[in-house]
């Protein structure tokens, strides 16, 4: 197999930043994501490429194996065994004890041999090795996490169906167990990891559980008091405004925020901000009452 150089896929430097990694990916999933470029074959193959370089270069442990061992990382372990069962064997005696132990010594693999040239001694044993794991993004709305719905991804030409639970928070990652590289020599499948990324809502902004927004409230029922309908996610409720409510005011109404991830029927609260909408353009007789008002304030 061709070595796979992922810095040039990610088109990074080979001293980039975990940062820059996670930028990189982002940019590129973007550019070649199937949903933008549909029926491009071209496209969807650099897709599988980016989120596979992703998947070892964004993990600090696999990026020091491949940056070692190059596209045969993920069996490090068999090679650093090897090297050291190789340095044992060289001190042998005899190639008389070197066969023997190689016939005999249940630590002797084969792929120690298919890295040393030793198949005439192999044993005929397969060494199963789990497949790649694969990587991707899917974008929500704001709306779209507060419920828990299914949602049909594909990734290598299979449509997978899974359930996103009600809460999941931007940057979250979940596993789909099964859906990554073939497995060699008998191995299990990889598994698959979505990354979520959640677009901002143009009203409410989200903390985790808890919501907030800011509702304008007219002068008048800032100074005398009043009720108001303010919208939430679970539909719209009342709102009794105190008298004398300052701009700027904040009340919570308890259990309106956001699902708490996988503990159903939990919410965050909803925080409102009050701001006081100022009038303008008065008319003369306006102008005449908050003068005469202002006169009985400073009296």
């Amino acid at each position: 197999m061709a070595f796979i150089d992922y810095y040039k896929i990610l088109e990074i430097d080979k001293k980039a930043t975990d940062a820059e990694i996670k930028k990189a990916y982002r940019k590129l999933a973007r550019k070649y994501h199937p949903d933008i470029n549909p029926n491009d074959k071209e496209a969807e193959q650099k897709f599988k490429q980016i989120n596979e370089a992703n998947e070892v270069l964004g993990n600090a442990e696999k990026r020091k194996k491949y940056d070692a061992y190059g596209e045969n990382w993920q069996h490090a372990s068999e090679f650093e065994k090897a090297n050291q069962q190789q340095r044992y064997y060289s001190k042998s005696q005899s190639d008389e004890d070197f066969n023997s132990y190689g016939r005999d010594g249940d630590d002797y693999s084969d792929f120690f041999d298919s890295l040393f040239g030793n198949n005439s001694r192999s044993r005929g044993r397969s060494h199963a090795f789990k497949g790649s794991d694969f990587s991707s993004e899917l974008q929500l709305n704001l709306e779209d996490a507060y419920t828990t719905h299914k949602q049909t991804i594909t990734v290598n030409d299979k449509n997978i169906r899974f359930t996103i639970p009600a809460g999941i928070e931007n940057g979250q990652t979940i596993k789909i167990a099964g859906h990554g590289g073939e497995g060699s020599g008998g191995g299990p499948k990889g598994d698959l990891y979505i990354t979520f990324s959640i677009n901002n809502h143009p009203v409410f902004k989200r903390d985790k559980e808890n919501l907030y927004v800011t509702e304008t409230i007219d002068l008048y029922k800032a100074v005398l008091g009043g009720e108001i309908t303010v919208a939430t996610f679970d539909g719209k409720v009342k709102l009794k405004i105190n008298p004398g409510t300052q701009n700027g005011a904040k009340v919570k109404l308890k259990g309106k925020g956001f699902p708490v991830y996988k503990k159903e029927g939990e919410f965050g609260d909803l925080y409102i901000t009050f701001q006081i909408k100022i009038p303008t353009n008065l008319s003369n007789k306006e102008t005449e009452l908050f003068t005469e008002l202002s006169k009985l304030r400073t009296s």
